[in-house]
This record gives C-alpha cells, structure tokens and sequence, in this order.
C-alpha cells in the first residue's frame, strides 16, 4: 500500500501499533494476576474508512469492548480431569466393565422375544433378492452395517456397504431395481437416510430398517421395520452407542444366518468365497494338492526285505513305508513304530521280507478328501503319515504332517 498518498491510513497504521504495545502490556498484568482477558476490538478498515460486512463487528456491534474473566488457573487448565476423579483400585474398573458387559448381554436378550412375521417377511424379501443386498448407515451405525454387509457377502448372498451421505453425491447409481436395501438408524431419523427415501421409493426397491424406534419416519417408510431399541446404553452417561450397536449387530447376524441356513448354504460354499488364509486353505485345499507321487512315493514289495525297506524310509524321508503288490495295491504299510517292534523282537533285518513286520490294513486316505480331513485322522489315529488310494485301493500318493504344516492347514 502506497501510505505517502493516504493520510488516513497512515495515522490508523500509527494508532493500530501503539494500541497493540498498551494492549500486550495489559495482558502481562492480568497474567500476573491470574486472570485472563478477552479482548474484542476491531477498527474500521484502513482502506475505506468503514468496517466490512463480513467481520465480526457487523454483527455484534461492538468496538473497543472489553470481558474479562477472573479466577484463572493455568494448572487446571492443563489437566481437565482432576486426579481424585480416578477409581483408586482396579475393583471399581472391573465393576465398571462387568456393568457395561451385563447391560449389553441384556441387550441381546430382550431381542429375541421381538422376533415376529416382520422378521419373517425380511428374511424373505433377502432370499428373493435377485440382485445385492445394499446396507446402509450413518456413524457408528454405519461402522455395523459394513460388518452386517461383509457377513451377507461372505455367506451367500451378495452384498455391499453405501455410506449414505456419498449416496447423495453420485453413489445412489448403485441400487438398482433387482436390490433390496437395509437402513441402519437408531433414532429412526437419520437425516442421511430420510433423504434417500423418496429415491428408493422412486426406484421400488424394498426396504428392511433395524431401528430403535418403530414410529419414527425411517420406520414408517420401511417395507418391513425390525425393532433393536435397548433400554439403556452401557455408556454411563446414556450416551455413546454402545449397547444399540451391539444389539444391531446381533441382528443383523440373525438375519444374515437365517437366510444362509434358508439357502442350504454349506461348508463347501463357505469355501468359495474365503480362499485366503488359513479358513480358506482348511476349507479348500484337498489331499491331492499337498501329497507327494511318483518318485517320491516310498513303497516296497511284499517279498523284500526288511533292509530293503529301512533304505527306502531314510532315502524317502516320510517315516514310513507303503508296502504294495500287483499293480500297486496297498497291502500294509511299515512305520518306525513296526520298526521299534521288530527290534524288540530281535528280528533278522537282512532275512525277514517286509509281510512279515508291516502293519496290513492301514489306514489310508482319497486324494479328492480335505487336507484337513487327512489332519482329522492322524489326529485321531495318533499316526504322523497316510498313504493315498485311489478308489481301487491302489497306491498314488502320500503325505506327512510336515507336508500339512507346510501347507498352513495345521
């Protein structure tokens, strides 16, 4: 600014800077005195002359005013949550968290009694959905309807989270008429969610509503309302969602299991849709997958000797040794536990022939059978190796417990 060729400007710049100096100086004395100072002081502008529309001045009509607050102490100010206020043992925390846990598990409880013909006529309208199952919620209960959601996806029935307030802005492309949509709302009038509904009521798509409050707007508009409303919430001061939300989430499981079960939705389906992790390698891997063949399989004739068959379990690596005849059918099979036992007996390892120290009849396992079946059995069977059969009971693979480690089933 060009201050040479204004003279009004320069003399507020002249007064501006020394009402600046007397005013630090008075908030040095209050300090002193353990006070604070809220000063409102506002000057016309310097270019016009006249204060502006937009600065607080304009609305509060107040030049140069002063409000000052006595009592001041930093100390307090520092920690808002004085000392005394906490438990003085860990009783009062335990007590505080077995009251919190009581509330919530009452919670639930009282939902079941409620279940009626409305829950009824939900589950159906979810199982004649030809499209996805679209769940929707604001805040904390939009944090449950991701949950409710993923459940939905994850056991059948197609489904995805819509966060309300996106839906306004674009996202309502995509509901489709083939959907059918589930609004979370406690209070049942979420304004996010009541601006949605004359567009799903546009579109004809059916509405399920888990609210606290049947007679409320989200309520009346739902094709069928599920009441979740608790009593109270754990939170001590009766405000933050806490039992609410955990009585939705419950729920929501409801709806979500009684629809699986309704699909005849089994483990193998399960599988599908969870290949990762350790669930999916249980669920999907099969013995074939994991078992060894060809070269790797150790496997002795019935007529050979017992040295025959302790070179093969060492050059093998597998504990043990499949004893086969014609065409590779499993005849028994010889583990270090047989080896043991022929010891024990002093038996001759370089004239005894491998039917005389095998164990027949052993347990063997399908290729097309879980790997976790295959973990069930040497579980069960207290063995740490199977042979694999085919239908003919003919030799075409094996497996170890190393094997099934390697493979994250176990």
């Amino acid at each position: 600014m060009d201050l040479i060729s204004h003279a009004r400007p320069k003399r507020f710049v002249y007064e501006l800077v020394a009402s600046e100096a007397a005013l630090a100086r008075k908030f040095r004395r209050n300090d002193a005195r353990g006070e604070v100072s809220v000063v409102i002081r506002f000057d016309s502008d310097i270019g016009s002359g006249q204060a502006r529309p937009d600065e607080l001045c304009d609305l509060f009509r107040v030049h140069g005013q002063q409000f000052t607050c006595g009592g001041y102490n930093p100390q307090a100010m520092q920690s808002p949550v004085a000392i005394s206020t906490l438990p003085s043992d860990d009783s009062q925390l335990l007590a505080y968290g077995r009251r919190a846990l009581e509330i919530e598990a009452q919670a639930v409880a009282t939902l079941a009694p409620r279940l009626d013909m409305g829950f009824a006529a939900a589950c159906r309208i979810c199982l004649g959905c030809e499209g996805r199952v679209v769940v929707t919620g604001m805040g904390k209960s939009g944090h449950i309807a991701r949950k409710i959601a993923a459940t939905f996806a994850s056991t059948g029935t197609p489904g995805f989270f819509l966060h309300p307030a996106e839906a306004g802005h674009g996202d309502l492309g995509m509901i489709t008429r083939a959907d059918v949509v589930v609004a979370i709302s406690n209070s049942g009038e979420t304004p996010e969610l009541v601006l949605l509904l004359p567009h799903l009521k546009r579109l004809a798509v059916p509405l399920i509503v888990l609210v606290g409050k049947l007679d409320s707007t989200l309520g009346r508009a739902a094709s069928v309302a599920i009441d979740v409303s608790v009593p109270e919430e754990a939170c001590p001061l009766n405000l933050a969602p806490t039992a609410s939300t955990t009585a939705t989430l419950a729920m929501g499981d409801a709806l979500a299991v009684s629809v699986l079960e309704a699909r005849g939705f089994t483990k193998q389906d399960f599988a599908m849709s969870h290949p990762g992790g350790s669930l999916g390698r249980q669920l999907l891997l099969h013995v074939e997958d994991v078992m060894r063949t060809g070269a790797a399989l150790p496997r002795v004739s019935a007529d050979d000797l017992l040295g025959t068959g302790l070179i093969e379990m060492s050059k093998k690596g597998l504990g043990m040794t499949v004893v086969v005849g014609q065409d590779d059918q499993i005849l028994g099979v010889f583990t270090d536990g047989d080896l043991r036992r022929a010891f024990d007996k002093q038996i001759d390892v370089h004239n005894t022939p491998m039917r005389a120290v095998m164990t027949p009849n052993g347990k063997t396992i399908g290729p097309r059978a879980l790997a976790a079946e295959a973990v069930h059995v040497m579980e069960t069977h207290r063995i740490t190796a199977l042979p694999v059969a085919d239908g003919q009971g003919r030799l075409i693979g094996a497996l170890n417990v190393h094997d099934l480690f390697r493979a994250g089933v176990v």
